[in-house]
This record gives C-alpha cells, sequence and structure tokens, in this order.
C-alpha cells in the first residue's frame, strides 16, 4: 500500500486547490490519501482554516471521494496551545473527521500570551523568539515546548503527532545538541507518552525535500527506540504542493525497514491496521 495522511490544500497554507491533490495521487498510484489542514489558532496567523471554512472544507473532500482511484480522508493537523486552542474532540464531533494529527509549532511560555513560532521558512523568528520570550535560554525553550507536547499528549485525543521533534529544525546544532542528556531525557519521555496513548508516529520528510534539515523528523535515536516498542508508523510526506505528495516516500519506507520496522498502519472502516511494508 501507499499512502499519505498528512496534506495541505488551499484551505490552509497550502498552495494547491484538493482537486490537484487527488489527481496526482490517482497518477502516482496512492492507496488512501488523506487531507490534514491546519485547524484554526486564536493569534493572527497566514496558515490555518478559518473555522467558518470546514464545513466547505469537509464537503469538497467528501465530493472527490467516488471518483477517486485512492481512498480520500479528512483530517485536521490540530496545533495544542495551553488555555488558547480549542479542544482536539470538538473538531472531531463537529466536522465528522476520519483523524486528527496533534502538533506543536507553537510554544507558549509560562504566563504570557505571546507565542514563540518554531516552524516557518524564516529562521530569524526562531532566533527573535527565543531572544524575547525566553531570553536565549535555549534549555528552558526547549523543555517548554516538549512540557507542551507532553501536556498535548496527556489531555487530548488525537491519532497522529506531527513531526514531533520539529524544534530541531532551525537549532541546527546551533544551540544545542541532539545528543545531550536534558534533551534525550525529554525524548524519552514524550516516546513514552507516545506508547501509553497508543499514538501513531509519522516519519515526515519535508525536512529533506525542503533543504531545512538534514534528517527525517524524528530522529534516528527515535526512530529506533519506538522501533524496539513496536510502536505504530506511517510516512508523511506533509505536501503543500501535489507535486511534493511522494517526495522522500520511498527513501522513508527504506530508512524504518534499515530499523527493522517493516509495518506502517492504514486508515480502514475507522480503524487503524497493521501492513507491510
Amino acid at each position: 500500500m501507499k499512502c499519505n495522511y498528512h496534506t495541505h490544500c488551499n484551505y490552509c497554507d497550502g498552495k494547491e486547490p484538493i482537486e490537484n491533490f487527488v489527481r496526482r495521487a490517482n497518477e502516482i498510484g496512492f492507496d488512501h490519501l488523506g487531507f490534514s489542514s491546519h485547524a484554526p489558532v486564536p493569534n493572527e496567523n497566514d496558515f490555518a482554516i478559518e473555522e467558518q471554512r470546514i464545513p466547505e472544507y469537509v464537503a469538497e473532500i467528501k465530493s472527490f471521494q467516488k471518483q477517486s482511484k485512492a481512498k480520500l480522508f479528512v483530517g485536521l493537523e490540530c496545533d495544542f496551545i495551553p488555555q488558547m486552542t480549542q479542544a482536539f474532540d470538538h473538531y472531531r464531533n463537529d466536522y465528522q473527521l476520519d483523524y486528527i494529527i496533534g502538533g506543536v509549532h507553537l510554544v507558549r511560555p509560562d504566563n504570557s500570551d505571546e507565542v514563540w513560532f518554531i516552524d516557518g521558512s524564516k529562521r530569524e523568528i526562531y532566533d527573535n523568539g527565543l531572544a524575547q520570550l525566553f531570553n536565549n535560554d535555549i534549555r528552558k525553550a526547549v523543555t517548554t515546548f516538549w512540557e507542551q507536547t507532553f501536556q498535548m499528549l496527556e489531555e487530548e485525543h488525537f491519532d497522529i503527532i506531527a513531526h514531533f521533534d520539529k524544534i530541531k529544525m532551525h537549532n541546527q546544532n546551533r544551540f544545542f545538541t541532539e545528543d545531550e542528556k536534558w534533551y534525550m531525557e525529554l525524548v524519552d519521555h514524550a516516546i513514552e507518552l507516545i506508547r501509553k496513548q497508543n499514538i501513531i508516529i509519522e516519519i515526515n520528510t519535508r525536512g529533506l525535500y525542503k533543504k531545512r534539515c538534514e534528517h527525517f523528523y524524528p530522529s534516528d535515536y527515535i526512530l529506533q527506540k519506538a522501533g524496539k516498542l513496536h510502536l505504530p508508523f506511517i510516512i508523511s510526506t506533509d505536501a503543500h504542493k501535489s507535486e511534493e505528495l511522494d517526495l522522500f516516500y520511498n527513501e522513508a519506507a527504506a530508512h524504518l525497514k534499515s530499523f527493522g520496522i517493516d509495518q506502517l498502519v492504514h486508515f480502514e472502516n475507522n480503524h487503524w491496521k497493521e501492513y507491510n511494508i
């Protein structure tokens, strides 16, 4: 099977309409294609869908289901910001979503309504947020990111965790390294929470093809440890253009197999089921 559940169309920050992604998925022989527009967030932004447009988004995806060879699914990528974002179940229940991807792109410091944007193409936004909101204390900033991830895992109901070590993208080993003891302890705790909640881990290829990261999300250390725990996996290209739908897909599959991970999961009859790579 060939499945991709992390896709952004022009209802959020994707660059093309749903139709283009459906056409491309059918051309390259995808079995499943899931759409996952960024769910609304309370601060002003240019990347999330507006809530009043979600019914239109859902209806448009469903309108292509009968004519598509690939099975189409409706999801959202929901940001978790403590005391700021809607509960994930609000979107799942109100809009009858097939699945939810949970992630942290906006880190909220303690006792602040400002957020640190750790994603996007501009490294200076990451650096400026680190300076202004955390006084350049990288350990405090990174720990806040992971603690927010822990809280999401403990409080929200979702299926897939998005690029869950995304905090490394703009770091590029400038402020911390991933083999530092304090960092690895945070990662290990996240893996344990993922195991307890039975959350699916995506191996995300976007950092590679956008040349913003030298490795997949998550790191090899995480993949190896999660593999030994037999945690469920999917491959995501996090496509924002239809031409990105299968970029580094085969490479990601080979990478997983190199660690002895030879099964992925797919969505079928409202359940996630295993299949062999």
